[in-house]
């Protein structure tokens, strides 16, 4: 087998072995070229201690980015290369780091303490392709494995779980039965996992092609950093409008939207308060009214609680609040809707909704659908013709305002609230002398209140 190794990293070997030192590249890089995919960075590993790859890239800019664990950054060409020492990890006391490292000059050994076999491989253009535990074989299988006994593998670094689920959803990877009993076993310690680190796994894990089956087949172990999540896994809907449970729905919803963290992420999270808004009929049929709100307030704790940016936060949550909120050409409510949430966002709420619909049962699909197009048109109207919806658009501002002596600021921005609305619902018209006129009658009607 011979892989295309890019000219830099030819550097990198070729001056390692010039000095009399092994070297290869090595795990993810490996695996993604034996499938065929371009790797994004390319690790290198080698026989020379720290030190000695020090003095072989003199002449080059050098990062020390973990020289206690064997790694040195080497800068060819503005682009830092990771060159590490082939090691064995010692005990490992918080489920994530080892507390100290060996080197050693044995290949072999080096990747005897990686993750999964798949990543347990390395390559130089001499030696070829060195895969002692079968990554290959695996590979061809689409099959993940752990290195030896897969409980050691994640005690010692539980965030190994998430990775695992990671590559299963986004490489469509099947992952080996007793890989897949000790993810379940050893869940737990995923408490031990900083938030930050979880949420960077997860968001990879939803934007998988995977991501149905993984979120079905693995939900206990998201239960355990999601718990907002475990009273929708068995939990029926007794409504013509679904034929599954509400994680089901959830988990179908999710990979029928694009594979946009964001946009999943809502679609993870956005009936996760259907068990709470529960109301049933007297014919036995079962009513929701009220979860998108129920499904907001969990998901701001939710993404709180993993540290998400404030931003994508009050993107999420407002989309969820949302996501129940069918317009169809209802020129006036999108308006309204435009006001509290934007563009941006309603665009996505078109998407949001259409996935949602897709995951339903096929009861009024069709119907639900064109209203839906009909939405898309009216807001695509709306665009095209400039109508107003935003404070900006009215055809007086504040300063108009303060001209008419109206001074205090909360009550300008209370009469313009007024006047959008009053615009939006069509009951006057957007032109200066209509809204100065309004707007002193209101500022009258105000003052009489105060």
């Amino acid at each position: 087998m011979t892989l295309k190794i890019p000219e830099d990293v030819k550097i990198i070997l070729n001056t390692l072995k010039e000095n009399g030192y092994d070297a290869f590249v090595v795990g993810g890089c490996v695996r993604d070229a034996v499938l065929g995919i371009e790797p994004k960075d390319w690790d290198i590993t080698t026989s020379a201690k720290p030190e000695e790859i020090k003095e072989c890239f003199k002449p080059y800019h050098l990062i020390s980015v973990g020289e206690q664990h064997g790694t040195v950054g080497v800068v060819i060409n503005k682009k830092v290369y990771e060159v590490t020492t082939y090691r064995i990890d010692g005990n490992y006391s918080d489920s994530r780091h080892p507390e100290q490292v060996t080197f050693t000059d044995d290949i072999e050994i080096d990747l005897s303490r990686r993750d999964f076999t798949v990543n347990a491989m390395a390559y130089n253009e001499e030696k070829g392709l060195v895969d002692p535990f079968g990554g290959e074989r695996d590979l061809k299988y689409m099959a993940l494995r752990c290195v030896g006994n897969p409980d050691k593998r994640f005690i010692e670094d539980a965030l190994r779980i998430l990775r695992c689920l990671r590559f299963a959803s986004v490489y469509n990877f099947s992952i080996e039965s007793n890989t897949a009993v000790s993810i379940i076993r050893n869940k737990k310690l995923l408490s031990n996992i900083s938030e930050e680190r979880i949420a960077s796994e997860l968001n990879l894990i939803i934007c998988g092609k995977n991501v149905n089956f993984i979120l079905r087949r693995y939900k206990d172990v998201f239960a355990v950093f999601l718990p907002e999540i475990v009273s929708t896994f068995d939990f029926a809907q007794n409504t013509p409008h679904h034929n599954k449970t509400v994680w089901r729905h959830i988990t179908a919803s999710v990979s029928n939207i694009e594979a946009d963290t964001l946009l999943r992420m809502v679609m993870l999270l956005h009936d996760i308060g259907k068990p709470l808004a529960l109301r049933t009929d007297k014919k036995g049929i079962d009513h929701f009214k009220g979860h998108n709100h129920f499904s907001a307030v969990l998901a701001k704790t939710a993404l709180q609680r993993l540290k998400y940016p404030t931003k994508f936060i009050e993107d999420a949550v407002t989309l969820i609040e949302y996501h129940d909120s069918r317009t169809s050409d209802n020129k006036k409510q999108i308006k309204h809707i435009l006001k509290k949430i934007g563009e941006e966002n309603f665009k996505r709420l078109i998407k949001v909704q259409r996935a949602d619909i897709l995951a339903q049962s096929k009861y009024m699909r069709e119907s639900k659908l064109n209203n839906l197009e009909l939405s898309q048109k009216a807001f695509d109207e709306i665009q095209e013709n400039n109508e107003c919806y935003k404070i900006r658009d009215l055809k007086i501002n504040g300063s108009d305002l303060i001209h008419l002596g109206i001074t205090d600021g909360k009550t300008i921005g209370d009469i313009l609230e007024i006047l959008l609305d009053s615009v939006i619902d069509e009951t006057i018209e957007n032109d200066r002398v209509s809204l100065k006129k309004k707007a002193l009658e209101l500022y009258k009607e105000l003052d009489n209140h105060m």
